[in-house]
This record gives C-alpha cells, structure tokens and sequence, in this order.
C-alpha cells in the first residue's frame, strides 16, 4: 500500500511501486486526465505537478512519488475559480479534440507562475516537449501569451 497526495486528498493505492504513476491515477483512482498519450515522455498529455513541477506522469514510477504533492488540472482550478489558463483556453478556443489540453494546460500554469510575464519566444520554448496531433498549437500559445502579456 501506498499514500500518495493527489489534488490535496490523500488517497491509497495498492498498486506496485514500480507502476507508472498514470496508471495508478487513471486506471485505480478512476482520473479523466492526464491522458495517455506515448507512453515514452515524449507527447506531454500525461503531466501532472509533483511539488509544483510539471512532470510526464507515464514514465513516473509511483514509489518515486514518496510525500510531493501530486496536482492534476482538475487540481489546478475549479470550475468556479478556474486558474488563469484554463480561463484562457476557454477564452481563445485553444482546444481541438481536447486530447493533449491537459498537458499543455499544465505546462503552460507552472510557466506562467514561474515566469509570469515570459514572451512569446520563451513559451514556445517551454511548450516545446508538448505535442498537439490536431495543430491547434498557434491558438494555444496565443492563450498562453494572453495571460503573460506577451499577445
């Protein structure tokens, strides 16, 4: 058994150590998102915070997760006080499919709280682990762009 932190609720998994941590969220804990994507890292649809990091949750094993704070994007705001970016993706329809969203919305909320005003050449930078298969990634990184000030 382990205790793991997930959106500020301890919650208990049974699952081995070595279980990718989203697995455990999706398929124990029942979670919508992150998604799947690659299974290798590589796509972004699987982040998730650990202690305020964004991190691909497909190649975390759960017993690396220890005492952090795991925060998913239905962690990250509600839908009465949604976070800044998830208000921005609404705002700018920077949703396609809505597949990859999780992982860009996560990305894109530990950039702007550690760089609240990066410009435009700095969030493509960061996005750049992210992948959208629709090609919404203009409209994405101008949502993201509206909330540094960078539009």
């Amino acid at each position: 058994m382990t205790l793991i932190s997930v959106d500020g609720e301890i919650r208990e998994s049974r699952s081995d150590p070595d279980t990718p941590l989203l697995y455990v969220l999706r398929d124990e804990f029942g979670f919508n998102n992150p998604r799947f994507g690659c299974g290798l890292a590589q796509c972004g649809a699987c982040v998730v915070h650990i202690d305020g990091e964004p991190v691909t949750s497909c190649v975390l094993p759960l017993g690396s997760v220890g005492k952090a704070a795991v925060v998913t994007i239905k962690g990250l705001g509600t839908p009465e006080k949604p976070h800044a970016i998830q208000l921005a993706f609404a705002e700018h329809q920077a949703t396609q499919c809505g597949f990859c969203i999780n992982g860009w919305v996560m990305r894109a909320a530990a950039l702007v709280r550690d760089n609240p005003k990066a410009n435009i050449a700095e969030i493509k930078e960061t996005m750049a682990g992210t992948k959208c298969r629709c090609g919404a990634h203009m409209s994405i990184i101008r949502a993201i762009a509206s909330v540094t000030g960078a539009a």
